[in-house]
């Protein structure tokens, strides 16, 4: 994978400026070059091709990390956790599946950020269900939509409709609203902002216009839902074609077709051969078995 060293660094000292002028001088790629690139990952392991690639959506990883700015986290660190969650999504990024980089990445980017805040806010060291993440990411927007951000708990009302819309317990309303109040740092505390204006409350900056975390977390959601149907629908491959597809298409250390070949002794067109039917058998149990259970919405 590219070497993370190689990367620019944003940092305090330097200034974010000089850092986004750096990336700027990375080319944007081509759909068909970004093709070849992620197939030159993917097939040979070709650590240059993955580095063209980071390398490449460096910008977008920053403009993402921008929309979290307010957190009360140095924005470099913001953007070096974006781009962690950039080579993760070019290093499982499959071009086959008919849809640029930007769109996969753009969710891995904003998954690393939040892990990051999460990690970093003690508000919600005791919120780590995919739900408990929601609702601190989503909170006061609900209790803006329903007219009750006044300081202090909620009416019991307010607290029900909050709880079933973000599908979390009325308790876990109750607690998170009392931690975002108050306790560790109160985030309705009056804060200053850069043009002056000192009526903006330290929750405000919490609001991302541009990412939707409800979103990114019923996206996780629906990648368990995925994995366990995965899982069960393996059982329609025999061995050869659990082993070929594992090794090629589901695991993080791609083996070659000359490997595989090799192995079975057989041509690597053989091979793939067997890896383009073993995934055709898969999708197709997939979707039987989403229809059985009422989740065909999620393949």
């Amino acid at each position: 994978m590219s070497n993370y060293s190689r990367l620019p660094a944003p940092s305090p000292e330097s200034g974010l400026s000089r850092y986004m002028q750096e990336i700027r001088r990375f080319p944007m790629l081509e759909p068909e070059e970004e093709y070849m690139l992620a197939k030159r990952w993917v097939e040979e392991q070709d650590t240059e091709s993955a580095h063209k690639m980071v390398t490449s959506h460096l910008r977008l990883a920053a403009k993402i990390a921008m929309g979290y700015r307010g957190y009360g986290l140095p924005q470099a660190e913001v953007i070096s956790e974006a781009n962690v969650g950039l080579m993760k999504a070019v290093k499982r990024f499959d071009p086959e599946k008919g849809f640029r980089l930007a769109t996969y990445a753009m969710w891995w980017i904003r998954a690393s950020i939040q892990e990051y805040i999460l990690r970093s806010w003690s508000l919600v060291k005791m919120g780590t269900t995919s739900a408990q993440k929601k609702l601190f990411f989503n909170l006061r927007k609900a209790k803006s939509r329903i007219g009750a951000l006044d300081e202090g708990d909620m009416h019991p009302d307010n607290v029900e409709k909050i709880a079933h819309d973000l599908g979390v317990t009325k308790d876990e309303v109750v607690t998170m609203n009392r931690r975002l109040s108050g306790g560790d740092a109160s985030l309705n505390a009056i804060v200053g902002s850069a043009d002056g204006d000192s009526s903006m409350e330290w929750q405000d900056w919490l609001e991302d216009e541009d990412a939707d975390q409800a979103s990114d977390y019923e996206a996780r959601d629906e990648l368990e839902s995925r994995r366990a149907l995965l899982s069960e629908a393996m059982s329609a491959l025999n061995e050869r074609e659990q082993d070929v597809l594992v090794k090629r298409r589901l695991s993080d250390a791609v083996v070659t077709l000359e490997h595989l070949s090799e192995q079975y002794n057989v041509s690597r067109e053989r091979i793939r051969q067997i890896e383009v039917r073993a995934f055709e058998k898969l999708q197709l149990r997939m979707r039987e078995l989403a229809r059985e259970k009422g989740l065909l919405s999620t393949v």
